[in-house]
């Protein structure tokens, strides 16, 4: 018989290479149920079950045979049962981790993780920037009217510049809600290749004016002094000789636009296209100063005295800072996102608490609020209850966030 170190020395190695076999079987075992059924194995399975897989007689009954006790390789025996176990134990727990961790949904676009090409981005100011052009037609979205000719141009001709740090995915939302906020559209799907081309599916927008005004409201339409940068959604005041009636701008339309029309005709005289009307000029998200029509969106008992007066003076209203901007933008600088789910039937949180579902250990993602039978729980507690058709507003780094949802939508 060797020394003893020499003995722990050929246990350890005894036990390393009888180990592989078990470990790989224990991190199989781990990751399969935890990712099948949200349940750690007990340890003592996993125990067993590996000693049984090393061949040791069965398990850990096997410690107490006499022929084991009292064998000339006692020594290497029992390191190389300690070795199988830890590596097992190692190798089980590395497995329920990645089972709690892996997305339950895979998307061909995260399996390929799309980038943009490098010479697409340019530097300005320090920062990677993009410009990001429609490419080819402008497709229609299955269960929406077609979108018009003149608007379908319109989003064809349009270009934006967007920072390129970002992930592609989130890119092309950025994009989507850009196109959906100029063009008022009622929904958008954009797809971007490495070249930062956008492939665009547009709804054209469900209501006119009538859908920008608030219940309660009415519209009128006035002519007044415009402020550059007037947009629509400003806050604004009409001043007149008798009073001064505030509303929100819902449409705009400034007299440079329409002599650009007119120049438009006169450049047009002659040619083969038809010319466009100078009295139809477009309106305007954000007017570029001077004389022009706006409509505002003011309480229903104010519209008949307004219609019959002249506006003196239109001033735009501060809003102040809005706060909800602000902590936004610090979740933003911080790499922290924020996201609005649904959990699913049969999700792994549905049923459970907040608490239970450990959403910050296992996700990574923080419960901002919760909206449960109807209701909702701003900064809800651990005992906060989750099922499934409950929205939640979560936070968290942006690799995290997308695996919450993936896991519970």
């Amino acid at each position: 018989m060797a020394s003893f170190p020499v003995e722990v020395l050929f246990g350890i190695y005894l036990g390393i290479l009888t180990g592989i076999v078990p470990a790989l079987v224990s991190w199989g075992f781990g990751f399969v149920f935890k990712y099948v059924t949200g349940v750690t194995v007990p340890a003592f399975g996993v125990v067993v079950l590996a000693v049984a897989i090393a061949g040791v007689n069965g398990g850990l009954m096997a410690l107490n045979d006499p022929t084991f006790t009292r064998s000339a390789n006692q020594v290497r025996l029992s390191v190389a049962v300690i070795v199988v176990l830890m590596l097992s134990l190692y190798a089980h727990n590395a497995g329920d981790k990645m089972g709690a961790e892996f997305p339950r949904k895979l998307s061909l676009r995260k399996l390929t993780d799309r980038t943009l090409s490098t010479d697409v981005v340019e530097l300005v100011g320090g920062r990677g920037q993009v410009a990001v052009r429609v490419s080819g037609d402008v497709g229609d979205m299955e269960g929406y009217p077609s979108v018009p000719a003149d608007l379908r141009r319109e989003i064809r001709e349009w270009s934006g510049t967007f920072p390129a740090d970002v992930p592609l995915v989130e890119l092309e939302g950025r994009v989507a809600d850009r196109l959906r906020t100029e063009f008022d559209l009622a929904d958008v799907a954009v797809t971007l290749d490495e070249r930062a081309r956008a492939t665009v599916n547009a709804a054209p927008p469900l209501g006119g004016l009538s859908k920008r005004i608030p219940a309660g409201k009415r519209g009128v339409s006035v002519r007044a002094l415009l402020p550059t940068g007037t947009a629509r959604g400003d806050d604004v005041a009409l001043a007149t000789d008798e009073r001064t009636y505030r509303g929100q701008v819902v449409s705009l339309r400034s007299d440079h636009a329409r002599d650009a029309a007119a120049r438009a005709v006169d450049a047009a005289d002659g040619g083969t296209e038809p010319p466009p009307d100078p009295a139809v000029a477009p309106s305007l998200p954000v007017a570029d100063g001077g004389d022009g029509r706006v409509t505002v969106a003011v309480d229903t008992g104010q519209t008949s005295s307004l219609l019959g007066t002249t506006v003196n003076r239109l001033t735009v209203q501060s809003r102040g800072t809005r706060r909800e901007y602000e902590l936004l933008s610090l979740f933003r600088r911080a790499g922290n996102r924020v996201r609005k789910v649904t959990i699913r039937e049969g999700a792994p949180v549905a049923g459970s608490t907040i608490g239970d579902a450990a959403l910050r250990d296992t996700y990574g993602v923080t419960a901002l609020a919760v909206r449960h039978e109807g209701h909702w729980q701003f900064a809800p507690r651990g005992s906060q209850a989750l099922a499934a058709g409950d929205d939640l507003f979560v936070v968290g780094p942006y690799d995290a966030v997308t695996a919450f949802r993936e896991a519970v939508v």
